[in-house]
């Protein structure tokens, strides 16, 4: 990573404004356990300590709580993988998340979502065509983070498709992932290095 250029306020160990947190110095014995979590080969978590993972360890309650959160709802809550992903990749382009899209665009693709639905969300185009809950979790999103209003029909047709439970769920992770696209924004964390999904920015 040293030979990178990076901007000048960014760490090269953990490609954020902040360095990356030192197992040793996290004083909340469970959230050592989650260092070690996004440090093991086979962790669910897809970017490991260089993300915002290694960020939310530096107040480790926090980290913590997000993990509780985080695991409920894309691993718990019975939201259909390709519907997770999609739902987590309108949220990146709605922010202009590289960080986030790189991450999950291949993951949507392993888990099923189709090129199709993908590129949809990624060039923003219209969602003719697509199947009803793509194109309904698509209108969500889009309402919800560009125009800060959803309309009537769009919530009426979500709560049809996905019923009042998982339609909680399913905003309560995009709003997470919101989040996590501020905290990234903030941190101005950088891709990593390798082959990454280009999302089209300004």
């Amino acid at each position: 990573m040293a030979d990178r250029d990076f901007p000048p306020d960014v760490h090269p160990d953990s490609g954020c404004r902040v360095p990356l947190v030192k197992r040793k110095d996290i004083g909340v014995p469970e959230a050592q356990a989650l260092y070690d979590h996004h440090m093991a080969p086979h962790s669910k978590s897809l970017a490991g300590l260089w993300g915002p993972g290694g960020i939310k360890l530096h107040s480790p309650k926090l980290a913590l709580a997000s993990q509780s959160i985080g695991k409920y709802l894309r691993w718990e809550a019975g939201i259909a993988e390709p519907i997770r992903e999609l739902a987590i990749l309108v949220t990146a382009r709605c922010h202009d998340s590289r960080f986030e899209w790189a991450a999950h665009e291949p993951e949507g693709l392993r888990v099923g979502l189709s090129q199709e639905a993908i590129d949809v969300v990624k060039h923003r185009r219209p969602t003719d065509g697509l199947p009803e809950e793509y194109a309904v979790i698509v209108a969500l999103g889009r309402e919800m983070f560009d125009d800060r209003y959803v309309k009537p029909e769009t919530f009426a047709a979500a709560t049809r498709v996905f019923g009042a439970q998982q339609l909680v769920d399913i905003v309560s992770l995009m709003g997470l992932y919101a989040g996590t696209a501020a905290l990234l924004c903030a941190y101005d964390i950088q891709l990593q290095d390798g082959p990454q999904a280009e999302l089209p920015v300004p």
